[in-house]
């Protein structure tokens, strides 16, 4: 078979790019039935990503200091309250943080005065 009388095929990518394609009617029937399926699996992932992404933005941690702060706000701390007081409280809205975590973030939100601090019989305790 003479290459002017070869079938051809045009394909278009997302981009604008044109890619032409020459070959026997076989050859073209393959290739373009490989770019469908590699598109179609493009498509595909790229879904599931999407999907990964807004379902971990939907169930993403929220930061201690923010939930400490609303704590806060909600009178919590109108009485002195120890780290592991502020733990409890967390584990009763469902977070879970070890002492050890929140002893960096309680002392960040007494840096910005968002909290005080004072010793009270030997022990750190926190309040507003």
């Amino acid at each position: 078979m003479n290459l002017k009388s070869m079938p051809k095929a045009i394909i278009k990518s997302r981009t604008g790019a044109s890619i032409t394609i020459e070959g026997t009617k076989e050859e073209l029937a393959t290739i373009l039935s490989d770019f469908e399926r590699a598109s179609t699996v493009r498509e595909m992932k790229s879904k599931v990503t999407k999907d990964v992404v807004k379902k971990r933005d939907e169930n993403k941690r929220r930061a201690a200091s923010d939930l400490i702060v609303e704590l806060r706000e909600d009178g919590f701390f109108s009485k002195p309250k120890t780290l592991g007081e502020i733990a409890e409280a967390l584990e009763r809205l469902g977070y879970i943080y070890p002492t050890t975590t929140l002893s960096g973030v309680v002392i960040g939100l007494v840096q910005k005065k968002l909290l005080g601090r004072k010793k009270d019989a030997g022990k750190w305790v926190y309040g507003k």
